[in-house]
């Protein structure tokens, strides 16, 4: 990423929180990595505060983006394709309640006022697990579009070799780009609540390395507009 590029990811409220949640999955994967190995107890220590403090900072950084969660629904209520109509919605309202829960957090932590942080938490986990069901719900339904469209569902024909089938899903997939790496992002992501709430018992290091994986994409998307799944 040049200077050009940091500096218009970084302009932009969305950027500014990709790039804090990079850093902050950065320092999960990193303080599991170095308490496993041989290090001072003062460099987990650190990478733990630096964790939280992104944390924090993201959740101050997205406060009142629940609104704009919320009224951004109403665009999509009338989308003529059922399915994109009920994922998309749905998500939307789903990520404005998660972020609600979010800046409840937020004022908790900032001590303002009296706050149950673990009733909270659970609450934001659990909206942010259905947000991103639905998000991969609407990718899967978004492969199944492709695949029939480019008819890469009937592979077994006779005339169509197994090589000109892989040339043809591969040149698919690079003029579907966006589906792919949406299908990506939910994917890692979907496994972060889901061990918040209990339902897997994946590792911190495992989940610092997930988030910076959704992390990346999400900042690629950002940089390159053609490789967003839109309606978002």
């Amino acid at each position: 990423m040049n200077m050009d590029l940091l500096i218009k990811v970084n302009s932009q409220t969305t950027g500014r929180d990709k790039i804090a949640r990079f850093f902050q999955y950065g320092s999960r994967a990193g303080w599991y990595l170095l308490q496993n190995g041989e290090t001072t107890r003062n460099s987990v220590d650190v990478l733990k505060s630096l964790e939280y403090t992104f944390s924090s900072f993201r959740k101050l950084l997205r406060f009142g983006r629940c609104l704009d969660s919320l009224y951004s629904a109403l665009s999509t209520v009338k989308d003529p394709d059922l399915v994109i109509r009920f994922t998309v919605t749905f998500s939307r309202i789903t990520n404005g309640l998660f972020l609600l829960a979010d800046h409840m957090i937020w004022i908790g932590r900032a001590g303002l006022f009296r706050i149950n942080l673990e009733k909270w938490t659970t609450i934001a986990n659990k909206y942010w697990l259905f947000t991103v069901v639905m998000n991969l719900v609407r990718d899967l339904y978004e492969i199944i579009q492709m695949i029939e469209q480019n008819s890469l569902g009937h592979s077994t024909k006779i005339n169509l070799s197994a090589e000109k089938f892989l040339s043809r899903t591969s040149s698919c997939f690079k003029s579907h780009k966006g589906i792919i790496l949406d299908t990506l992002k939910n994917g890692c992501d979907f496994f972060i609540p889901m061990t918040a709430l209990g339902y897997t018992k994946l590792s911190p290091g495992t989940i610092g390395l997930l988030g910076l994986i959704s992390s990346v994409v999400g900042l690629y998307c950002l940089v390159d507009p053609l490789a967003k799944l839109t309606p978002a």
